[in-house]
């Protein structure tokens, strides 16, 4: 196959929203169940989108403060943007416009958008976090540790998966206490016109539902740019 036209293609939003387990999924074809990288390694690879190869680049970049000095050094030659929020996460969508997309008009002023909508979150307060201090402190009586470590491994890695949260019961509870609820798909929709996002969509990393799609749209809003009259200037770094 050939390479075809190379595009890049860079992930926002912020931390704990499903990003780099959406990349690993897309990219792996399997849901990360163990061991979560903060930021997922680039990634660049031939496919074929309505019959025209190309090669997508894809860059994942870290949504947390302490990086907004250096997140930008990822934007220049980017060809589009996935801005990703948690649907299950209020503060995560209403930063798409307070944080994501000013952000991206700074510097890619002309880069086509994509809002995507995560299904799924982190489920970030595992056994093993529990259990950590407690085997150490087992290990000075137990008379074979090295069994005994193996015992809580093995139980831990049973708490690393995700689940989609929209219509979860204890997620919903949680945010009502808090006088929230998760994000409609209407919503999501609206904004995206608001922001002139080229698509809307939703995906879920563990079933993949809608995740190919997501990456097509990304390749056809740049092979396919909407017939819009943007002033001709390139990613920023100011």
């Amino acid at each position: 196959m050939s390479s075809g036209r190379p595009i890049k293609c860079v992930v926002v939003g912020d931390g704990t929203v499903g990003k780099t387990c959406m990349l690993i999924s897309y990219t792996t074809d399997s849901f990360p169940k163990e061991y979560v990288p903060t930021v997922f390694d680039n990634y660049s690879a031939p496919m074929v989108v309505d019959g025209i190869p190309v090669s997508l680049g894809l860059w994942d970049t870290a949504g947390q403060e302490d990086y907004d000095r250096l997140r930008p050094l990822s934007y220049p030659q980017t060809d589009v943007f996935l801005i990703c929020f948690s649907v299950v996460s209020p503060s995560s969508f209403e930063n798409v416009t307070s944080k994501w997309y000013p952000e991206i008009k700074h510097h890619c002023p002309d880069a086509p958008m994509i809002l995507v909508g995560k299904l799924n979150k982190t489920t970030r307060v595992t056994i093993r976090d529990y259990t950590f201090n407690f085997t150490l402190l087992l290990c000075l009586f137990f008379p074979q540790p090295s069994l005994l470590i193996n015992i809580i491994s093995s139980l831990s890695n049973i708490s690393g998966t995700k689940i989609d949260l929209r219509e979860d019961k204890e997620t919903l509870a949680f945010l009502s206490e808090q006088s929230q609820s998760p994000v409609k798909r209407e919503s999501g929709q609206k904004l995206a016109n608001k922001i002139r996002a080229v698509k809307y969509m939703e995906c879920s990393a563990l079933t993949q539902r809608g995740l190919k799609q997501v990456f097509d749209e990304a390749v056809r809003a740049v092979l396919r740019p909407e017939p819009i009259k943007r002033r001709q200037r390139k990613c920023s770094l100011l």
